[in-house]
């Protein structure tokens, strides 16, 4: 049996050696061989000039009319905080508030936000960055963290849902944080940071 093994194991490992450097082969064609692909500018009557409050601030920026929300934020205005997960809405991690209602950035056009306000997660510190939102901190001292991935996203969306009044027991904070909460181990941490915040607010 051990012998049998042995030589399954050894075998395996020989394809996925010669597999792998099958595949690290690849790099070495020149790169002026490959075919590029450039986006073409979108004609002008596609285009419109939006006018948004971020974080306070006015910020304008001239998008494409199919813009999405998210990618105003990361790629016109700099504010990479909000993050592109699934890009369908389901992770949750691209979630902002807009005139304090919670959303997904990633499912909505900029241009249907124009003269709106909008909070990401850069927005949330107070003095200049100095001093941390408190359920900001909260997640730092529950280690609401796991990856970190999609932490903006749930500390936007543990803002509102304390700003709604879903917070009247653990069972209904993970009703309302189901869009955003992450099953990789730390969700339960992360309904005892929300926990905390509305007990102190």
């Amino acid at each position: 049996m051990s012998e049998t093994f042995d030589e399954a194991t050894t075998l395996k490992r020989r394809t996925f050696v010669a597999a792998s450097t099958a595949v690290a082969g690849l790099p070495l064609l020149s790169s002026d061989r490959l075919p590029t692909a450039t986006a073409a500018p979108a004609p002008a009557d596609r285009l419109s000039t939006v006018r948004l409050t971020v974080n306070g601030e006015q910020r304008t920026a001239q998008v494409d009319n199919r813009t999405s929300l998210l990618d105003l934020l990361r790629e016109h205005l700099d504010l990479p905080g909000t993050k592109k997960g699934c890009d369908q809405g389901a992770c949750g991690a691209c979630t902002v508030l807009v005139d304090d209602r919670r959303v997904n950035a990633c499912l909505t056009l900029a241009v249907m936000h124009q003269g709106a306000h909008v909070t990401t997660i850069e927005g949330l510190a107070r003095g200049r960055g100095e001093q941390l939102h408190p359920l900001q901190q909260a997640f730092i001292d529950h280690d609401g963290l796991q990856c970190g991935y999609c932490t903006p996203g749930q500390v936007m969306s543990g803002v509102a849902c304390i700003a709604e009044g879903h917070t009247g027991s653990r069972a209904e904070i993970r009703e309302w944080m189901s869009g955003n909460l992450c099953r990789c181990g730390a969700y339960t941490n992360i309904v005892s940071a929300i926990e905390q915040t509305a007990k102190e607010a």
